[in-house]
């Protein structure tokens, strides 16, 4: 079979694309840009063509749902409604099935990553008063946000995708609600699933011990100590100093001197005045440690802007996409810009082997922050960072909750009538949300995800590409010619699995601007409803439960959380079979063949 040279590139930039995002070296935007670029040199994406992405409706909508997110939680509306109905002590059942219900619910109405956000918090102080390991529910939170997301256009950028390429290829794109008949099912019942029986899945050795230490026990960092000239461990041989260290919960990892980290354990050193001692522990065995051996936690001479006033301590979490990831605190200067130390790292039991100021932050890893007490919650959103404790009260502006609801609830209701275009609603939304100080200038373009906007607008001048060079039309013949004889239901359960596998180790807006015009071409040749194959790919690239890097807000819990990389099958293969099984007959139901 011949195929033209036009889509060989383009098949071939495909590929290199998703071999990119599964090694994960380089972020998905500069990948999907990098491919965008070489796209147009190669001849492949007109010049007129190669920034249309960026303006397109899709793109629009996901920046400005972004936006009304950051207003909804910092108005503090759904804050106020999950205090009203979490309570410590309820039975871990009860709790699992209260919690995964409010994240679905407010993952229709607002970014499921938000959502999350929001709500991790609360769901580990939940755990701390229940004396119950965190494992056993932030995983059911996540999927049940994960699952929420579906039910609305807003709740996930898949649906978003497809409603707009429906505009484009069949003339009117989605509505609000027209994802919610299958949406609500599917949810619904992924949710029971992991109220009554997904959180008994996880492994026993995450959550047999059901203690408070355990909860500490997840967040050991790596830090280092100033060692003062006063100090009376100065001249001690490193060694001696295993038993101050066990009394105090910690491990004593090296030394560093003059910079330069020393070979090993260094275990022969003998300590002098201005070294920096690194050790392992919880947080307030590091500062005991340091109280008892007469260490310092910074070099207070260098940071007095940092440890100047009242000083506090807080641990965040760092989700893919954080200004952080992928970066050093020296590389964005976070001491200098913003008068805050890195004090610690915790990566799920790896040795960081670099200095902590120039180590690489990767997503999941826990950060343990020394900074200005008033500063660091405002510290903490500039690195798009996710704090494992409550934010303070200067972050939320209560007052403002019911505002912030109504003018959001009008938007809604207007763009559902078909009075208002969607965006220009959202974007009023916006607007009114700046005037009255629920979302400040300078939080504006804080809170677009600027890496998934990338990704989105270079993809679809490629997805486009690829659909005028007849690419999608090429592997939809392909589909269907495997799948001849077979009842068209298959067919389309099929489509949903593959699209759930790539949505598992590929991002999901990339696996749906792919996945979306294959769909159609299928629908097509089979003769079949093209509304019933683009629900399928919707359904099916919004359910990412294998991996903990195929949605954001599983690679979010698996600090907190304690999990390993192969946790997540356990819950996530009996969920997306699940999925599917109900999926595809309300699909069916829903959009008839």
């Amino acid at each position: 079979m011949n195929i033209p040279v036009d889509q060989g590139i383009l098949f071939a930039l495909i590929i290199l694309i998703f071999a990119f995002l599964l090694w994960g070296r380089f972020r998905y935007d500069l990948v999907a840009f990098a491919a965008l670029v070489l796209a147009y040199l190669l001849g492949v994406v007109p010049k007129d063509a190669v920034f249309t992405g960026f303006g397109h409706p899709a793109v629009v909508i996901v920046a400005l749902v972004l936006i009304v997110s950051r207003g909804l939680y910092r108005s503090g509306a759904i804050e106020i409604l999950a205090r009203a109905v979490i309570d410590a002590s309820r039975g871990l059942q009860a709790h699992v099935g209260i919690m995964g219900g409010i994240a679905a619910a407010l993952s229709g109405v607002m970014n499921n990553v938000a959502a999350l956000a929001l709500l991790m918090p609360m769901d580990l102080q939940a755990a701390r008063k229940a004396k119950r390991s965190p494992a056993l529910t932030l995983m059911p939170l996540s999927f049940a946000s994960i699952l929420g997301g579906m039910v609305t256009l807003i709740g996930t950028p898949p649906n978003i995708v497809i409603a707009t390429f429906r505009e484009d290829a069949l003339g009117e794109p989605y509505r609000m609600f027209d994802f919610a008949p299958v949406g609500i099912v599917v949810a619904l019942t992924g949710v029971l699933f992991v109220v009554f029986l997904g959180w008994r899945l996880i492994p026993v050795e995450r959550s047999k011990t059901n203690t408070v230490k355990e909860l500490e026990d997840l967040k050991d960092y790596i830090a280092e100590l100033k060692v003062p000239e006063s100090a009376d461990i100065v001249d001690e041989v490193l060694r001696d100093l295993d038993t101050l260290a066990e009394n105090n919960d910690v491990q004593i990892l090296g030394l560093v001197r003059r910079g330069k980290r020393l070979p090993g354990a260094a275990r022969r050193e003998v300590v002098r005045k201005n070294d920096l001692m690194v050790v392992e522990g919880g947080p307030d065995a590091i500062d005991q440690f340091s109280g008892a051996a007469g260490l310092k936690l910074t070099d207070s001479d260098k940071h007095s802007k940092a440890t100047s006033g009242t000083t506090t301590l807080m641990e965040v979490v760092v989700p893919e996409g954080a200004r952080i990831a992928g970066r050093s605190a020296m590389d964005i200067r976070l001491l200098y810009r913003q008068g805050v130390i890195l004090l610690g790292i915790s990566r799920r039991g790896k040795q960081i082997r670099e200095r902590l100021r120039k180590a690489r932050i990767e997503p999941g890893d826990l950060l343990l922050l020394l900074g200005p007490e008033e500063r660091l919650p405002d510290v903490v959103e500039w690195l798009g960072c996710l704090p494992l404790a409550e934010r303070g009260l200067d972050v939320i502006q209560r007052g403002k909750a019911w505002i912030a609801v109504g003018v959001f609830a009008l938007a809604i209701v207007t763009a559902s009538l078909g009075y208002v275009y969607l965006p220009l609603a959202l974007a009023a939304v916006v607007v009114v949300y700046v005037l009255l100080g629920i979302v400040p200038l300078s939080r504006i373009y804080e809170s677009v995800e600027w890496p998934v906007i990338v990704l989105l607008g270079s993809m679809i001048p490629l997805g486009a590409a690829l659909e005028a060079s007849g690419g999608t039309e090429l592997i939809a013949r392909g589909i269907v010619d495997w799948t001849a004889g077979m009842p068209v239901v298959a067919v389309l359960a099929i489509l949903m699995i593959v699209t759930m596998t790539l949505s598992d180790v590929l991002n999901n807006v990339a696996t749906t601007l792919i996945a979306a015009p294959i769909g159609v071409d299928i629908a097509n040749r089979l003769g079949a409803n093209p509304d019933a194959f683009l629900m399928a790919v919707a359904v099916a690239a919004s359910c990412a439960f294998l991996t903990p890097i195929g949605h954001k807000n599983n690679t979010i819990i698996m600090g907190p959380g304690g999990y390993k990389f192969s946790d997540y099958w356990r819950i996530g293969l009996p969920l997306e079979i699940l999925v599917v099984l109900v999926g595809v007959p309300m699909i069916v139901y829903v959009w008839p063949l």
